[in-house]
């Protein structure tokens, strides 16, 4: 046997595999289809229908609320955290001068002590 007849042995194997893999999905779907046609036979359809309707309905609320959350929760970060750095945040003006003050006059106590020794 050449090198040649042994590739294309092995491509035939693997070229029946596939098909058999194949034809084992279709069967599986042809049975799982026999089944549930039985199945069906006995349900309500439009009664499935709208549960199926309503489940969705309230996944889809739950999903905006969560989506509405927490783009807030993002959106409000992030506009915090501009505002910091520009120094646009909750403190005015007269408070960061009032911080200001008391440091500088905390530094100044604290420089007067080390040159009074």
């Amino acid at each position: 046997m050449t090198n040649l007849d042994s590739i294309k042995e092995k491509v035939s194997v693997a070229e029946d595999f596939a098909r058999k893999i194949w034809l084992a999905g279709l069967g599986a779907y042809g049975k799982s289809y026999e089944e549930i046609q039985g199945k069906i036979e006995s349900v309500d359809v439009s009664k499935v229908f709208e549960d199926l309707v309503a489940k969705g309905e309230k996944l889809e609320t739950e999903a905006k609320t969560k989506i509405k959350e927490t783009t807030d929760f993002d959106v409000k970060g992030r506009v915090e955290e501009v505002r910091e750095k520009l120094g646009m945040n909750a403190k005015s003006t007269s408070e960061k001068i009032d911080d200001l003050t008391s440091k500088i006059e905390s530094l100044a106590a604290t420089v007067e002590k080390l040159t009074a020794k």
